[in-house]
């Protein structure tokens, strides 16, 4: 491949650079500021369709896979995506709501908070940011409360958030540098509930983790890495057991009953980029699921944490501006969903190569399918499914996307537009005519997949009745 020109300047090569993908990651040109706060709530989550669906036709461009009927009760339907863009600037976390399949919290690097019932127009709740230096690390629903939010804030604090409006309930705060220009040198980057527990923690950006009650009171503060921590997450089957992730290249395994120092861990898992994330399988709690900040996923077993069972090399790289891409499981089977970030320099890029959000078998390391969206053409940092495994959310930019079942989204749409109607907002598409897409051939092996766990979980239950009733 010949080489390309580039710029003399280099100063002028990065300013061009971080402009440049921030318009590709948030797909769009964004109001400033101060005329987003004087837009209304109902008309800043707006939707984009394809004019397609517009027609309420076969929808056949933007997809290009399918999941089985285990996951959708119709067999073999296409995962098509709404679209919506509440915030100034970009996504940075995001949450579904454990009891409401269709409700999902984002926050933003500004702060905000919007908790979206994307079935209704009129169900959701917008919580403004203090702005700059208030970026969102982390958000946790508490496990006894459905309205209230554990959130990790750039300004130095880890908060209970009440979305019914009522004060919100700082539980813990960094200590103030007492510096000139700003008052805050260390701040919350992530945070996990245990409900078994009633514990909180959270992991700030000098390395230090935190164990809290729910309430607030503070259980230990201990230096476990060497630089910021990216993620923490309790075991959800084994209550004890807890994993950290950091830019120190490391994650490490604990256990909380004998946790006094960094050198206690269970298991240290060393990797090549520093981590982003580090994910314990929803499923069995028996795997580990790490993603690096440059082209490696990987899968870790509890029989042996010293070696990953499997590398997956996927093209992910860091980029400043960018919210750093994190890979996920899906809640009941296996899989795994990440979105990609072509880079020109690993193996096997193509020219126009597509960002799509990509899914793996988790237990063999396989490209099953990949999910595109030709209005949606960004870079999909954050993916997650809810509960039921049936929708997923996404965080592009500035954007929000839910995809799901395409007779899901068409009547959707069909409620939304009637209630904007009715409400006088009117309707507008925002989508760019795509050409029409083929189906992936890496959908029949996601077919395969699940349809084989579903046969598996029906001969597993066939066979115990059978043996419950010779009893």
């Amino acid at each position: 491949m010949a080489p390309v020109n580039r710029p003399k300047d280099k100063k002028h090569e990065k300013a061009h650079e971080r402009q440049s993908e921030e318009a590709k990651s948030s797909g769009k040109r964004k109001l400033d500021y101060e005329g987003q706060q004087n837009v209304p709530l109902t008309k800043k989550l707006l939707l984009r369709k394809n004019k397609a669906q517009e027609k309420i036709g076969n929808v056949s461009s933007g997809i290009v896979s399918t999941l089985s009927s285990e996951i959708f009760r119709d067999p073999y339907k296409s995962y098509h995506s709404l679209l919506s863009f509440p915030f100034d600037r970009r996504v940075t976390c995001l949450e579904w709501h454990p009891t409401h399949p269709s409700t999902v919290a984002v926050g933003s690097k500004g702060g905000d908070i919007i908790l979206w019932d994307y079935e209704v127009l009129t169900k959701t709740c917008f919580i403004k940011g203090k702005g700059p230096g208030d970026s969102l690390g982390g958000m946790k629903f508490s496990p006894y409360e459905s309205a209230k939010l554990y959130v990790a804030s750039g300004d130095g604090t880890l908060s209970l958030q009440d979305l019914e409006g009522k004060l919100v309930q700082v539980i813990s705060r960094a200590p103030d540098c007492g510096h000139e220009n700003h008052n805050v040198c260390c701040w919350y980057c992530s945070v996990d509930v245990s409900a078994s527990c009633r514990a909180v923690v959270t992991g700030d950006n000098l390395g230090n983790v935190v164990l809290l009650s729910t309430s607030g009171e503070e259980i230990w503060k201990l230096k476990l890495h060497k630089k910021k921590v990216t993620h923490v997450e309790f075991n959800s089957r084994c209550e004890w057991l807890l994993a950290t992730a950091s830019v120190d290249q490391t994650v490490k395994i604990w256990d909380l009953r004998n946790i006094k120092n960094k050198a206690n861990f269970l298991h240290v898992l060393p990797h090549d980029k520093p981590v982003n994330a580090a994910y314990f399988s929803p499923t069995d709690g028996a795997k580990l699921l790490s993603t690096d900040q440059r082209n490696e996923i990987r899968v870790y077993s509890c029989s042996d944490w010293t070696k990953p069972q499997h590398l997956i090399p996927h093209p992910h790289r860091h980029f400043q501006h960018l919210t750093p891409i994190k890979a996920t499981w899906h809640p009941r089977y296996d899989l795994i969903v990440v979105g990609r970030y072509p880079d020109p320099n690993f193996p096997g890029y193509t020219a126009h190569e597509l960002r799509t959000v990509d899914i793996f078998d988790g237990n063999t390391g396989e490209m099953v399918c990949q999910l595109y969206d030709s209005n949606a053409s960004g870079i999909i940092s954050l993916n997650k499914f809810n509960p039921m495994g049936d929708t997923l959310a996404s965080g592009m930019g500035y954007n929000i996307l839910i995809w799901s079942r395409e007779e899901m989204v068409m009547k959707k749409q069909e409620h939304l537009l009637k209630a904007m109607t009715e409400q006088g907002i009117g309707s507008r598409s925002l989508s760019r005519r795509g050409r029409q897409r083929q189906a992936n051939p890496g959908t029949s092996k996601l077919k395969a997949k699940l349809l084989f766990c579903e046969v598996e979980e029906t001969g597993t239950k066939a066979k115990d009745s059978k043996s419950q009733g010779r009893k």
